[in-house]
């Protein structure tokens, strides 16, 4: 039998990789990467012996040919190393993932995987920051935020707690920490693939379906579009999600419609999914905020949460 020894919902921005003299001077984004600190100390203390890092995809393995609800990589995995991210092969524990897999499909959620998966920063910024010798073997599990119908926050909890049964029911007698990587509010100027009203919404989507060999050669004006977005946070949105992962209860958000969190929180802040579903991986225990911050240069309520385990906090660790 395996355990889930911790849990760690981190936001991402690679703007934080390539424009950090930009925010060097804001006590936010110090505190935000002080956040990434503490968490990377917990995790540390944690010895896991395998990560289940569950995030998004940005159109860099994903793309609009063929977009899944959930896909685990259970082979190789290579980092598409943009904007400064870990880039190239990344250990995976296919064993762990294969039986993450198969408990999801017997279960009757039915996730795509895949034998060869590019992830994108959705994934990689986390163990960049997180667990910086990428020295620990990686399951990816990835949701797709960003290209409707996406999956509903219930059944992303139902991921989540799949994952955490088949960790658990696991044979090998492993340490495992889940992470969860994306969010909180944010608005990106991203069209619905459906609904373009401008050339930047046609360029963007154009990229998103034809970039599966040559998505490079779109980042740049990617990169223009998002820098010239006009930033909308919600502070109070974000503060009231991270008291649900304090109160080890995410309940209360999972009848959110997609048009709710949009209103409320962003079009980025699909990504909350990712946190839900660690959240239930993780299952009863207490949750504690290591950092947020409102940082407007990178567009995003950027947030750091460290769930303990219920059985971590009776026994004082697990052996």
């Amino acid at each position: 039998m395996s355990d889930i020894v911790l849990g760690v919902g981190a936001s991402h921005s690679t703007l934080m990789n390539t424009h950090w003299a930009e925010v060097d001077h804001l006590p936010e984004a110090h505190r935000f990467r002080d956040g990434l600190a503490t968490a990377r100390d917990a995790l540390a203390w944690a010895r896991p012996d395998a990560l289940v890092v569950i995030g998004s995809n940005h159109f860099r393995g994903m793309f609009l040919d063929l977009m899944p609800s959930f896909t685990v990589g259970v082979g190789e995995v290579l980092g598409a190393g943009e904007a400064g991210t870990p880039g190239g092969p990344l250990p995976v524990d296919t064993t762990l993932a294969r039986e993450v897999v198969d408990h999801l499909v017997g279960s009757g959620l039915d996730p795509a995987f895949s034998l060869r998966l590019t992830v994108d920063h959705g994934i990689t910024h986390s163990l960049q920051h997180l667990v910086p010798d990428l020295d620990v073997p990686i399951v990816p599990v990835v949701v797709n935020t960003f290209a409707p119908p996406l999956p509903t926050l219930r059944r992303s909890h139902l991921l989540g707690s799949l994952i955490g049964e088949a960790i658990r029911a696991d044979g090998a007698d492993k340490r495992v920490a889940v992470i969860a990587s994306g969010g909180l509010s944010h608005r990106l100027p991203w069209p619905k693939w459906f609904a373009t009203v401008s050339e930047d919404d046609e360029f963007l989507v154009r990229a998103w379906l034809e970039g599966r060999t040559s998505w490079g050669e779109y980042e740049v004006r990617r990169r223009e579009i998002i820098r010239a977005a006009r930033p909308d946070i919600n502070p109070a949105f974000d503060e009231w999600f991270l008291g649900l992962l304090e109160a080890g209860d995410v309940t209360p958000v999972l009848d959110h419609t997609d048009e709710r969190i949009e209103e409320e929180a962003g079009n980025g802040a699909h990504e909350i999914r990712a946190w839900v579903a660690m959240a239930a991986a993780v299952g009863p225990g207490t949750g504690s905020t290591a950092a947020y911050a409102e940082i407007p240069q990178w567009l995003t309520g950027m947030g750091v949460s460290v769930l303990t385990p219920a059985a971590v906090l009776t026994t004082g660790g697990v052996s």
